[in-house]
């Protein structure tokens, strides 16, 4: 495990991450541009943006597997290679059936460079310091999502469509290769498990039983499937009320900018709130706050509204990834971060097509009702999912035995650690998220002597 006060593999792994994304995000609506300059109608294009989607499907879960039993850093040069070839093929490409397949390659690299890297900060934070880093990695998600739409803006338009948006997409292209730039020495010599660590491999039908991963996963998909809709369907409501273009992409860049702004304050409101009861909060005023959108209300209102949403959208995604991490099994971690991933995937299919079927029916409101509801869904299940401090007690003198385990609000002991559950004793080790205020606990891997005298590996505690 990396010490805490080393977290320049974390700086390097968000500017990375920046740069993929805002390629991607700037490639996407490129591709539909291209695509309709091609000739497509708007069944081809909803065809070519879905196998974005639906091509890393059946690649999540061998490749968190793979992750799992070996080194997280090999997937990202491999994800940003896909993500560049995606974006710059798809931009000389000649047919509807050859953009699609570009496009499934560049949502396959997206997939590549995601998994490792949430892997990466899975294994190589503290477990008090998860909430955190994982918080600041998705900073680099944030801003690629705020810079992308606006650079392809920037580039496409004019009486030539089809040339516009293939100079969009060879300059996304380029934009993904420039995190190569970032992709050293992320991971920490010695982060990989040997094979004796590896264990056996976990059945995905035991990791999902974990208590808390099913909650991750639900919060997870509603967080995206919300800001994907509303970026999708806000143009349309400020089409039907007289609101400018111009005006709805201010709108949406309040939206993303309320996002960072959360991701960057959200170690104090965890200290404030906890995860369980911040989870809960959040989901609750975005589900309220959704609804409130189809509401008739002035620009200045709908303003404040999405920056509110904005900021409790940005609590979701962090959060979900530190719940699934610490309630899934110490060895199907990458796995469980696949299948979260996965559900993701599932849910900007689903999610499009079933508001794009609401709102035919009841008109464009519809779906931010729907987000709303499954928004609400998603606050009862954050508030019955385990919950783990963000601190924790310390004792004095220590309160457990030279190797006796915590309960689940685990005082320390004689080095005076401390933790959500974590193992108290004479030697003191930290629990899921409590900070050591002795010498620091040993690495992963790393033999300790049992009660017997014997040594075994010693295994990151979960909350």
């Amino acid at each position: 495990m990396v010490p805490s006060g080393n977290r320049g593999w974390l700086l390097r792994l968000v500017i990375a991450f920046g740069f993929a994304q805002a390629a991607v995000s700037m490639a996407r609506p490129a591709v539909s541009y291209r695509a309709l300059a091609l000739g497509a109608d708007e069944r081809a294009v909803g065809v070519i943006a879905g196998v974005y989607a639906l091509l890393p499907l059946f690649a999540a879960v061998p490749l968190g597997r793979r992750t799992d039993h070996g080194r997280c850093a090999p997937l990202l040069p491999a994800g940003v290679v896909l993500i560049a070839g995606g974006c710059a093929l798809s931009g000389v490409a000649g047919s509807l059936s050859t953009m699609a397949l570009w496009s499934g390659v560049m949502g396959l690299g997206h997939l590549c460079f995601v998994i490792g890297a949430q892997s990466l900060v899975a294994r190589q934070s503290a477990p008090h310091e998860q909430d955190r880093n994982f918080g600041h990695f998705t900073i680099g998600a944030s801003l690629g999502q705020l810079i992308g739409p606006i650079a392809a803006g920037a580039l496409i338009g004019g009486p030539d469509m089809a040339g516009s948006s293939a100079l969009a997409l060879v300059v996304a292209g380029a934009g993904a290769a420039v995190a190569f730039t970032s992709l050293w020495r992320t991971e920490h010599p010695g982060a990989a498990k040997s094979r004796a660590q590896q264990g056996a491999r976990v059945p995905v039908v035991s990791i999902l039983r974990a208590r808390g991963v099913p909650a991750g996963i639900l919060i997870s998909l509603s967080v995206l499937s919300a800001t994907d809709i509303l970026t999708a369907y806000l143009p349309v409501v400020g089409e039907q009320r007289g609101i400018s273009p111009a005006v709805i992409g201010v709108l949406l860049s309040l939206r993303a900018a309320a996002t960072i702004a959360c991701r960057l304050v959200l170690t104090p409101l965890l200290r404030l709130l906890g995860r369980t009861v911040l989870l809960t909060v959040t989901c609750l005023l975005a589900a309220l706050l959704c609804a409130g959108v189809a509401l008739p209300v002035p620009v200045w209102a709908l303003a404040l509204m999405l920056v509110v949403l904005g900021f409790c959208l940005g609590v979701g995604q962090p959060l979900s990834m530190t719940t699934v991490v610490q309630a899934a099994p110490d060895e199907a971690r990458s796995t469980a971060l696949a299948l979260r991933l996965t559900g993701n995937r599932l849910g900007q299919v689903a999610a499009p097509a079933a508001a794009g079927l609401i709102a035919g029916v009841a008109g464009v409101a519809a779906p931010f009702v729907m987000l709303g509801a499954l928004l609400l869904l998603s606050s009862g299940v954050a508030l019955r999912s385990p919950s783990t401090g963000t601190t924790g007690t310390t004792g004095a003198g220590g309160a457990g035995g030279a190797g006796g385990a915590g309960g689940t609000t685990g005082t320390a002991g004689a080095s005076g650690a401390s933790g959500a559950s974590g193992a108290s004793g004479a030697s003191g080790a930290s629990g899921a998220t409590g900070r050591a205020a002795g010498p620091r606990s040993p690495e992963i891997g790393q033999d300790v002597p049992d009660r017997a005298g014997d040594s075994r590996p010693c295994r990151e505690s979960r909350g």
